[in-house]
């Protein structure tokens, strides 16, 4: 989506050898200073010195390689292999509207969802689901049963089936926050 240039907008020009200046403050910047000006909610633009071309894309696509590759992984590798799969795709030119809506949408309800979720695993309906889900992720990984050994009781049976049941409806209720 294209729109008209802003005064508020913040040029960085970016070198051959890779050194980006910030043109307000008249001082050479990291990476790392960029990604701060994204959590602080500044505009920029970075353009090539040399050509002039806009490359902000590109540049803000590196600081998440940089920041996946330190460790703060937060984009998973199936929704990758999705992401890629769909370049050349017919449905190719709706995504990034379909990306950008969904996590504005998720930004608006964060606080809401936040408040809800510190709710539901302080008291409340899922109190009991979240303590269970907490004893399942620090218990030990379970031996795998051999073919000898029977096959689980019908109460876990039932443990399971309401374990489903409760996942279920703390999704239909999480639904309905994010509205």
């Amino acid at each position: 989506m294209a729109s008209a240039p802003r005064d508020d907008i913040v040029i960085i020009k970016k070198y051959a050898n890779r050194r980006l200046y910030n043109t307000e403050s008249s001082a050479y910047i990291t990476l790392e200073h960029l990604a701060e000006m994204v959590r602080q909610k500044r505009e920029f633009k970075v353009v090539d010195a040399k050509t002039g071309e806009d490359i902000t894309r590109s540049v803000l696509t590196q600081i998440i390689m940089e920041e996946e590759a330190r460790g703060t992984n937060m984009l998973p590798v199936n929704f990758l292999r999705q992401l890629i799969g769909m370049y050349g795709d017919s449905m190719q030119s709706m995504v990034p509207q379909f990306l950008e809506d969904s996590l504005s949408a998720f930004q608006r309800n964060q606080s809401q969802f936040r408040d809800a979720m510190a709710g539901a695993f302080s008291a409340g309906p899922f109190a009991e689901l979240a303590r269970r889900n907490m004893e399942l992720f620090t218990a030990p990984p379970p031996v795998r049963p051999t073919r000898a050994e029977p096959q689980p009781e019908e109460a876990t049976r039932r443990e399971i089936a309401d374990l489903k049941a409760e996942l279920a409806a703390m999704k239909e209720k999480l639904d309905k926050l994010g509205g």
